[in-house]
């Protein structure tokens, strides 16, 4: 008879059980509730690792049968316990110890996820579906029955073979590769003994669906990590997942740090006189881009409206500027009568006057076409390799 039962109760077996069907139900028990697996369940993770950690000591056993918690916690090295991941590693072969741990960790996978501008403006959450290799539930990461893992006797576990080449007279090479009979595992099973459903890897294919929550004002290339979502392997910590986030390209608005950049043209008569025009912003809200009578707009011209930018990440009631460059567009030549081109300029600041003599030459102006040929200005154009020049005779440079 035992004093008292939680701790068996705790791993779902009975006081007189073996130490192999304690250690089954406690291996089905932390796969189910590993942190990894079942976030939700830290509780209940450490509950049945302290409950292992205790019966599968013969000596702690003994004690607590007699004595119960009270007599273990009274007794020598009751305030020793390990955390339940070292005794979960001690278990499937993580080395067993923390400091072991962070060094005996999987590998970090990366992926890319394109966000559109408002997205980064307004946040949003974003389903990530990913496959993943996850530890066999079937066989508990073993890869096959109690007893059916053998070392490897090519390699003798270390999943690496060496071979001597003769390379010349009296020289030799060592050439070290992956051992072919173990695929590099260091470990063998027999066929009939492996697991149906992993067939002796020890993991399978899952997918996992995971939601990216992109906060206001995030920017491209920030991170967005989920920790212990890597592939799991036995004997390894899961690595991370790391979303990293790429912006869209926008149709209006360029982001610079915290500021919306964008172009504006307008007519020459909004430059001179003023105008209002609307904009939707990246929320849909629309404002109103007022220049007022009298002030000019020129051509790449740049104004901002303050606090219309993006919203500062973590901060975002706060946002940066709303940055403008201007083009002018004139109207085609000829738009109006010679007639009304006067009223014009006389509202028109003067313009300057030139000081132009009888013997100035007037010339004019042309549409500049950089694919036309330059023709000569006293006659026809002629060959270079032409014997006797230019038609018509002209004057000949003399050879000094």
């Amino acid at each position: 008879m035992v004093k008292e039962t939680k701790l068996y109760d705790t791993l779902g077996v009975k006081p007189n059980c073996t130490p192999e069907e304690l250690k089954k139900s406690y291996r089905k028990m932390a796969l189910k509730y590993h942190p990894d697996k079942n976030p939700s369940a830290g509780e209940k993770f450490k509950e049945i690792s302290y409950a292992y950690e205790i019966l599968s000591d013969p000596k702690k056993r003994n004690v607590y049968d007699e004595g119960g918690e009270q007599a273990i916690k009274e007794g020598p090295g009751g305030a020793g316990m390990h955390s339940p991941m070292d005794v979960f590693d001690m278990l499937f072969g993580g080395g067993g110890g923390r400091h072991r741990r962070q060094h005996n960790r999987g590998k970090d996978v990366m992926h890319r996820l394109k966000v559109s501008l408002e997205d980064m403006y307004n946040g949003t959450m974003k389903r990530l579906s990913l496959q993943k290799n996850v530890i066999c539930s079937k066989c508990e990461g073993r890869g096959g029955k109690d007893g059916a893992v053998q070392t490897c006797n090519n390699c003798r576990g270390t999943g690496m073979s060496v071979r001597i080449q003769q390379i010349g007279p009296g020289m030799v090479q060592q050439i070290q590769s992956m051992c072919r009979e173990c695929d590099g595992q260091g470990e063998r099973i027999n066929a009939r003994d492996r697991c149906k459903t992993c067939n002796g890897k020890k993991i399978v294919k899952e997918s996992k669906i995971l939601e990216v929550h992109v906060d206001k004002g995030m920017a491209e290339g920030q991170k967005v990590t989920f920790h212990g979502e890597g592939d799991q392997e036995p004997g390894l910590e899961p690595g991370d997942v790391i979303i990293v986030l790429i912006e869209k390209e926008h149709d209006v608005f360029h982001r610079q740090k915290q500021d919306l950049l964008m172009k504006m043209e307008v007519s020459l008569t909004e430059a001179l006189c003023g105008f209002k025009k609307v904009l939707k912003m990246l929320d849909n809200r629309e404002i109103v881009i007022t220049s007022h009578p009298g002030e000019v707009i020129k051509y790449n011209d740049v104004k901002c409206v303050m606090g219309e930018g993006m919203p500062v990440y973590r901060d975002p009631y706060q946002k940066g500027r709303l940055v403008i460059q201007f083009t002018v567009a004139f109207p085609d030549s000829h738009w109006t009568t010679e007639a009304n081109l006067k009223k014009l300029e006389k509202l028109l600041p003067p313009r300057e006057e030139e000081m132009i003599s009888d013997d100035m030459e007037d010339v004019d102006l042309h549409e500049f076409d950089p694919n036309a040929r330059t023709h000569s200005m006293g006659g026809e154009a002629y060959d270079d390799d032409d014997e006797d020049g230019p038609r018509g005779g002209g004057m000949q440079c003399q050879t000094h």
